[in-house]
């Protein structure tokens, strides 16, 4: 699905706030709809203003402060804020330490067409409570800052984050959607991505093979594989990674034939899946005697 970009939500925040306050922010500029900003404020962090994007934030520290159709509500650590489109919001922290957040705007066309998918029908996008602790979007909102912006990561993201708000909306029950899959077109997927796994594939490539719109495919391959294409796709990456390591070629030629941006990228992603560095895994493997190493399969 394409789309025109809208004005981009951290233009209106930067306004707000600049010259007022200390702080800082770090965002990225709308891609394929979805924008991530994080942020740390002291005092006022930024007067009145809206955006037309829907805005999931997660508060790291501090307490975040802010009037929201008509209410003053505040967000501590670990809780989830959510904001409609085109509702007029400020914010400033609660005590003198200062607040910071992760937040997430996703254009409600992306939102629409998700939720869509979970009801099997058209509908309105759902009003939820201003602060939450629903982890099912506090985890939308960390994944996305974990993938940072990919196209198959950024599918799943969305679909979290609206089957959140569906469930925050019903008070806290999940949207009833169907268990049908189309297996043929899953397989075609899960084929592809074994195929292409030392590169970045993204959501047009896999609507193309399977002919299911995104959003139907990342609900569908979490039934039948237990993840998402994204995850899917980059464990596959790092098996490939592993393989290299057991040959010992070297961590930076390892990194760029996995199809990651940099070393750095590529050790954030492999600590995060097996809880070690790439270097420590080496390393261990390399204090093995070498007939063990021989005869030892690559770890699924």
């Amino acid at each position: 699905m394409r789309f025109q970009q809208n004005r981009w939500a951290g233009e209106g925040l930067e306004r707000s706030c600049r010259g007022t306050v200390a702080g800082r922010i770090t965002s990225t500029r709308p891609v394929e709809g979805i924008e991530l900003l994080s942020a740390w404020f002291a005092g006022e962090a930024y007067q009145r203003h809206r955006h037309d994007a829907y805005a999931v934030c997660v508060t790291d520290c501090g307490v975040q402060v802010f009037n929201y159709r008509g209410s003053v509500h505040a967000s501590t650590p670990g809780q989830v804020t959510a904001l409609y489109p085109d509702e007029v919001h400020d914010g400033r922290a609660g005590t003198s330490e200062g607040f910071g957040y992760r937040i997430v705007y996703v254009q409600p066309s992306l939102l629409a067409e998700a939720l869509r998918v979970l009801r099997g029908k058209p509908g309105p996008l759902p009003f939820v409570e201003a602060v939450s602790a629903h982890p099912r979007l506090r985890c939308a909102v960390e994944e996305a800052f974990r993938a940072r912006t990919q196209s198959l990561a950024m599918d799943s993201v969305v679909l979290d984050l609206a089957e959140g708000l569906l469930a925050g909306e019903q008070g806290g029950a999940g949207p009833r959607t169907s268990r049908c899959v189309d297996v043929r077109a899953l397989e075609r997927a899960r084929q592809f991505l074994d195929t292409e796994r030392t590169r970045v594939v993204r959501s047009m490539e896999l609507e193309s093979v399977t002919g299911l719109t995104r959003y139907d495919l990342a609900r569908q391959f979490r039934i039948m594989f237990g993840t998402s294409p994204y995850r899917y796709l980059l464990m596959r990456r790092l098996d490939f990674a592993r393989e290299r390591i057991h040959r010992d070629h070297p961590l930076a030629e390892v990194a760029y034939e996995a199809g990651f941006a940099d070393q750095a990228h590529f050790t954030r992603a492999f600590r995060s899946a097996f809880g070690l560095t790439p270097a420590r895994y080496r390393a261990l493997r390399r204090a093995l005697p070498a007939g063990q190493r021989r005869m030892e399969a690559p770890a699924s």
